[in-house]
């Protein structure tokens, strides 16, 4: 299975994956219908036609934000509530969104990535500090979607400056980040994120000339771009050029040696060229990366669980919180299966813990969860 590379994308798997190296962003739910891209669309956008400011936004941010108030920390208020506002722009939160700004205006629709750009943009034209931050690797949660977990390995979101504070600014909530946190990144690599991005999804619906176009525009913004390197091989491996679909997967792994989707991409690839030991080295690095991984190792527990063995999502599970023990949502998983398996006790445990570390936003739905292990236990000992 190829794995594509991108960021805040959503559903490109089976043939593909996304996210910055490892894939595998949530499906839209089951009434969700993809807008159409249409030919306009699909062509290279320059930077700055991503990054232009239509009129009437510009005269929104004018007279609701920059008009109203002198201070930095008013006005950063004020923008999130121009952007969010059912009177105002009133976004929406789109996985398949990455639009320019003016198509954001058009839509009334963003991903992450491209509300990254646009409240970026908005906030520097407003006179905030403020600047595009790259996670890693983060885990989302979809609360409307039954075990909506989402195994992503990248993610941007804004950094604000406010008289000496510094904040995030981040349009999922529902996310968990890794250790190291958001780091700010260069302009010219966020929009490597966003060509990135158009690329995938150009391939995706079988537009080859167009992926290609918008892959070469990412790695024009930033050539060490390890993400874009993983996709063009998988593009060359699609139209049957094996050495060129090599050399791209070398790059990337060259620029990222951990990189998931290109080990697992390269590695399905020399396999196909007859180069088993090489393939099987990868294999053997994909292990080691994904052994050390909380979020590979929650993922992996999250497919035991579903298809019903609970003894491997419960190992991969407290994998998962020995490596990164202060996330409340890998405590949360593990009571699920301490459940299912009968060991309520170790269930009431972990379910305790996670209510400890998800914080006042969580506490009431863990509480409930508690009370109703309680319930259970005591009908349990009637009977």
């Amino acid at each position: 299975m190829c794995r594509v590379a991108a960021c805040c994308l959503a559903s490109l798997l089976a043939a593909t994956g996304v996210a910055n190296a490892v894939a595998q962003d949530a499906p839209p739910p089951a009434s969700y219908v993809a807008p159409a891209i249409t030919p306009a669309m699909a062509d290279t956008p320059t930077p700055e036609q991503v990054l232009a400011i239509p009129p009437p936004l510009r005269k929104m941010l004018q007279e609701r934000v920059i008009a109203r108030h002198s201070g930095r920390e008013q006005r950063l208020q004020a923008l999130v509530e121009m952007i969010f506002g059912a009177q105002a722009l009133d976004l929406q939160y789109d996985p398949l969104a990455t639009y320019t700004l003016p198509e954001i205006w058009q839509t009334r629709r963003a991903n992450c990535l491209a509300f990254t750009l646009l409240f970026a943009t908005l906030a520097h034209e407003a006179g905030i500090p403020a600047r595009v931050q790259e996670v890693d690797r983060v885990v989302s949660w979809y609360q409307d979607q039954n075990q909506g977990v989402v195994y992503s390995v990248g993610h941007v979101n804004v950094g604000v400056q406010v008289d000496g504070r510094s904040g995030t600014v981040d349009l999922d909530r529902n996310i968990l980040y890794d250790r190291r946190g958001p780091q700010p990144i260069s302009l010219r690599r966020a929009l490597a994120h966003f060509y990135n991005n158009r690329g995938a999804e150009r391939m995706t619906v079988g537009d080859s000339l167009g992926a290609r176009a918008f892959f070469s525009a990412a790695l024009v913004q930033a050539p060490d771009f390890a993400p874009t390197w993983n996709n063009l091989g998988v593009l060359d491996s699609r139209q049957g050029d094996l050495a060129g679909a090599r050399a791209a997967l070398e790059t990337s792994l060259r620029l990222d040696a951990r990189g998931d989707s290109a080990l697992t991409n390269a590695s399905v690839l020399y396999r196909r060229l007859g180069l088993l030991a090489q393939a099987q080295a990868l294999e053997r690095r994909l292990e080691s990366v994904q052994r050390d991984d909380p979020f590979a190792q929650y993922m992996a527990g999250a497919n035991a669980e579903r298809s019903g063995d609970l003894a491997t999502a419960i190992r991969h599970y407290r994998r998962a919180v020995q490596l990164y023990g202060n996330a409340h949502q890998f405590h949360f998983g593990l009571a699920r299966v301490y459940f299912l398996s009968g060991q309520m006790a170790r269930a009431d445990h972990e379910l305790m813990r996670a209510r400890a570390l998800g914080g006042s936003s969580n506490a009431q739905r863990y509480q409930a969860k508690l009370d109703g292990l309680a319930r259970l236990r005591t009908q349990q000992a009637r009977r």
